[in-house]
């Protein structure tokens, strides 16, 4: 299996509900870095997994859209709790849609996993993966 990655990073702020969440049912801001993967078995007629400065270029707008913002006040996410775990299916749907739209070349069709890891600082982080289809 194939893969490419990118990364970036986003500042958010939010708070969650639950006392599970201890201190940080306050608000509160998070630096998340980004990873996105993409896979495929066989490499496309162009001899790539995914064009790698698209896939950096959709990553940053999907980004743009949160970024220093607190996620409490956006519509999109009123009353969920804005977790890790959250936020990575949340991109992982955003590059999925992208990938769809043709955002991402015209062979990315033939991707066949792509995964979102979010680390929320060296010792912690997040993610989701799933197979596309």
């Amino acid at each position: 299996m194939y893969s490419v990655r990118v990364r970036d990073r986003v500042m958010i702020a939010h708070s969650f509900k639950g006392e599970v969440f201890g201190p940080a049912q306050r608000l509160h801001g998070a630096t998340y870095v980004v990873d996105v993967s993409f896979e495929r078995p066989e490499l496309d007629p162009d001899g790539i997994v995914v064009d790698i400065g698209r896939a950096h270029e959709v990553l940053a707008e999907t980004l743009r859209t949160i970024a220093f913002r607190n996620l409490d006040e956006m519509d999109e996410f009123r009353g969920v709790n804005t977790t890790t775990e959250f936020m990575a299916k949340w991109i992982w749907e955003k590059i999925r849609a992208a990938i769809r739209e043709g955002r991402l070349g015209p062979h990315a069709p033939g991707l066949t996993g792509l995964s979102v890891e979010l680390a929320e600082s060296d010792v912690a982080w997040a993610g989701y993966r799933a197979p596309l289809g």
